[in-house]
């Protein structure tokens, strides 16, 4: 697949270079839009702009925009005229098209609100309400519902003339003032008698969110409940949208790569940037400073104890393992509990189960780890007390980076400040203060039998 689309790459580039325009036409009209949208990661902006001119058809002009990145969707159609912008918008759902609004400059995204049709642009308006990241900013209005009164006939009619809505696997059931009171399949509906009500075969077990509910807990509920769709609703349980399965996968890609992206000390607003290095730079910067600060402490702590580096020069040879070991063990474990968090798997009730298996892993891998290195110090140096130092030393540190990796990661859920973020760096400046203190603290007991 991959080599297929290299392919394509390469065959629009020449194209474009050459201003074949019809010859990119045809090729277009057999491609399909999710594939076209991926060209576009690889293309300038000036041949993005021909290229997305090149696409006739207006509705696959917005499949192909609605599958690309939404800030980079909407550094796009900055580039185009308005009037192309607000007829392709109109042909998008209209989630997605608040997405991409919401990405532009406010007076560019007023000017194509304002030149809209009302039924589109009122209903673009009422989503933009909502947090992008909460189910109210992922929903999508355009979905099929049936009253409670109607019979079963009634509603397979209903069915039939549907258009323009999301899915339909599922038919949401509401009352006369659009309170949704169930849920009934679409093979439910097909194998029941004609003359049923929909009230006494749907099914009132229906699972749905809160319109302010954040996007990744509504993943996790997709996820749990392996369904195809689940319904929003407000406070009155009045339903207002329904988030399909395709969004809720955007929704854990989006996630994933932000929980990354957070712990390598980086963040997603990179991709915004391009290559633009000092704004690039900005961003990863206050992390590095944690991380150099941390340095600072650790070498200011092997000045202290000097005499005993003095004393035995041999020590320094270790200084590399005890602290990289103590870093990897910690971030580890970090990695471990932050996915953890952000899929649901680890909450605070589970904490203490998981404090104590790391704790058992650190143990394990530590008298492991900790016995190889005693037998090459021992031989290396020809101390066995060398070697007792070390084996202990890393034993400790790696033991006490697990325990880190899971506390650090808590204490910043439980302070509210995203984990993600803080637990990388926080960690590793934390183990390679550890791992010296223990390291120079074990060595200075055993002083007498290292000289």
């Amino acid at each position: 697949m991959e080599q297929k689309i290299q392919m394509l790459l390469d065959t629009i580039k020449k194209l474009i270079r050459r201003g074949a325009h019809p010859n990119i036409n045809n090729l277009l009209k057999k491609t399909h839009p999710a594939d076209i949208a991926h060209l576009f990661r690889y293309l300038d902006l000036k041949d993005q702009r021909i290229l997305f001119h090149m696409l006739e058809d207006v509705d696959t002009a917005a499949e192909v925009l609605s599958e690309i990145e939404h800030s980079a969707s909407a550094l796009l159609l900055e580039q185009i005229e308005k009037e192309t912008i607000v007829d392709v918008l109109q042909h998008m759902s209209h989630d997605d098209a608040v997405d991409i609004i919401q990405n532009m400059p406010e007076d560019l995204a007023d000017e194509i609100l304002d030149s809209m049709q009302d039924d589109c642009s009122e209903e673009i308006e009422n989503l933009m309400q909502y947090q992008e990241d909460s189910a109210g900013g992922i929903m999508s209005t355009e979905f099929f519902s049936l009253c409670e009164d109607i019979t079963a006939k009634e509603a397979i009619e209903a069915l039939q003339g549907a258009d323009d809505v999301e899915m339909v696997f599922y038919i949401y059931v509401t009352d006369r003032h659009n309170h949704l009171v169930g849920v009934l399949s679409l093979r439910q509906l097909l194998t029941v008698p004609a003359g049923r009500c929909l009230r006494d075969i749907v099914s009132e077990d229906v699972i749905s969110v809160r319109v302010d509910t954040d996007q990744e807990e509504v993943a996790q509920q997709v996820a749990k409940y392996n369904i195809l769709a689940i319904p929003v609703v407000d406070d009155q349980n009045k339903l207002l949208g329904i988030i399909t399965v395709d969004d809720v996968i955007d929704v854990m890609r989006q996630e994933a790569t932000e929980d990354i992206y957070k712990m390598a000390g980086a963040s997603e607003e990179e991709l915004m940037y391009g290559y633009e290095s000092f704004k690039i730079a900005r961003l990863r910067l206050p992390w590095l400073l944690v991380n150099l600060l941390g340095g600072v402490v650790t070498g200011y702590l092997m000045w202290w104890f000097q005499l005993t580096l003095k004393e035995v020069i041999a020590l320094i040879s270790f200084i590399p393992v005890i602290t990289g070991m103590g870093g990897n063990v910690g971030s580890q474990s970090a990695t471990i509990v932050v996915r953890g968090f952000a899929t649901g798997r680890i909450d605070f009730t589970t904490m203490r189960q998981v404090f104590f298996k790391e704790l058992r892993v650190g143990i394990i891998m530590g008298c492991v780890c900790g016995l190889t290195v005693a037998g090459i110090a021992t031989l290396w140096h020809q101390n066995i007390y060398l070697g007792l130092v070390v084996g202990v030393a890393m034993v400790t540190a790696m033991t006490v980076a697990a325990c880190m990796g899971v506390l650090a990661p808590a204490f910043f859920k439980r302070i509210g400040v995203d984990p993600a973020i803080a637990s990388t760096p926080f960690v590793q400046t934390a183990n390679d203060i550890t791992g010296i203190l223990i390291y120079f603290g074990t060595a200075t007991l055993f002083i007498d039998k290292l000289r």
